[in-house]
C-alpha cells in the first residue's frame, strides 16, 4: 500500500500528541525547563541540518527571495488563521497551555521541513518501502509527545498537513521519479536540507523565546531551492 508509511507516521503524531496530553498537567517550572530543553535540541538539529550544503549561496538566496515570497503570501498569518479556527471550533486552551495556533504551526513546520519527509514518502511511491517513514513516524511520535506537554493539543493537527504532503508525493513518486535525474534530486535534497536546518533553527529560537521569527513565511525557499539547484543542473555555473 503506497501510503501506508504517510499514515503510519500521521498515526504516532496523534498518538504521541494524546499521550503527550496525559502529562500536560505538570508544574509550570518543568513545563518552561522542558521547553527550553526543546528549544535547545531544535537548534542543534537546525545546525546539523544547515552544514549539510555544498553550495550554500544556494541557501543564502533561497532564504532571502522564499521570505519575500512567503511575506507577500503571507503565509505565518495564513497557518495561524488555521490554527485559530481550529481553537474556535473545538475551544480555547486551558490555563497555562499554549494556543492551539502555536502547537500547529510549531509542530507542522518540524515534521515537514527535512529530507525524511521527501525521501521516505519516494521510497513508499516507487518501492513500497516504508522503512524511512517508519523511522520518521517513530521520532515524530516521540517528538509530538513532548511537544504536547508545553504546546498543548494543537500538535495534532499537524498529522493533517503531514499525510496530505508526504501522501501526494507518495502517490506520484514514479511519475517524480521519471521526470527528476537522480543527481538532480540528490542535490535538491541536499540543499533543501540545509536551507530547512536554518529554519528548524530559528523555530528552536523561537521556542526558548529569544526571537519571534516568522518561520512559515521561510517556507517558500524550498521552492526556491528547488528552482535554483534545477537551474545550475542544466546550466552549471560556479557560484
Amino acid at each position: 500500500m503506497v501510503l501506508m508509511g504517510t499514515l503510519v507516521n500521521a498515526a504516532c503524531i496523534i498518538v504521541g500528541t494524546l499521550l503527550g496530553k496525559i502529562f500536560h498537567r505538570i508544574p509550570e517550572k518543568i513545563k518552561e525547563t522542558v521547553m527550553f530543553g526543546i528549544g535547545l535540541a531544535v537548534i542543534v538539529l537546525g545546525l546539523q541540518m544547515g552544514f549539510k550544503s555544498k553550495e550554500f549561496l544556494i541557501v543564502i538566496l533561497s532564504l532571502v527571495f522564499g521570505g519575500v515570497l512567503g511575506e507577500w503570501w503571507d503565509l505565518d498569518a495564513k497557518l495561524n488563521g488555521v490554527g485559530d479556527w481550529l481553537e474556535g471550533k473545538i475551544g480555547g486552551k486551558t490555563a497555562g497551555e499554549q494556543s492551539i495556533s502555536q502547537g500547529f504551526v510549531t509542530a507542522t513546520l518540524i515534521f515537514l521541513i527535512g529530507a525524511m519527509a521527501i525521501i521516505g514518502a519516494l521510497d513508499s511511491g516507487i518501492r513500497g518501502d516504508h522503512d524511512v517513514l517508519y523511522t520518521k513516524a517513530v521520532i515524530d511520535g516521540f517528538t509530538a509527545l513532548v511537544l504536547a506537554t508545553t504546546l498543548g493539543i494543537g500538535v495534532v493537527f499537524s498529522a493533517i498537513p503531514v499525510l496530505l504532503y508526504q501522501g501526494l508525493i507518495a502517490i506520484f513518486a514514479n511519475q517524480i521519479n521519471e521526470v527528476v535525474p537522480k543527481e538532480l534530486m540528490d542535490s535538491f535534497i541536499m540543499e533543501m536540507t540545509s536551507a530547512g536546518g536554518i529554519m528548524i533553527f530559528a523555530i528552536g529560537l523561537n521556542l526558548i523565546g529569544l526571537t519571534k521569527i516568522r518561520v512559515a513565511n521561510l517556507l517558500p525557499g524550498i521552492l526556491i531551492t528547488a528552482v535554483l539547484v534545477t537551474i545550475l543542473y542544466f546550466i552549471p555555473i560556479t557560484i
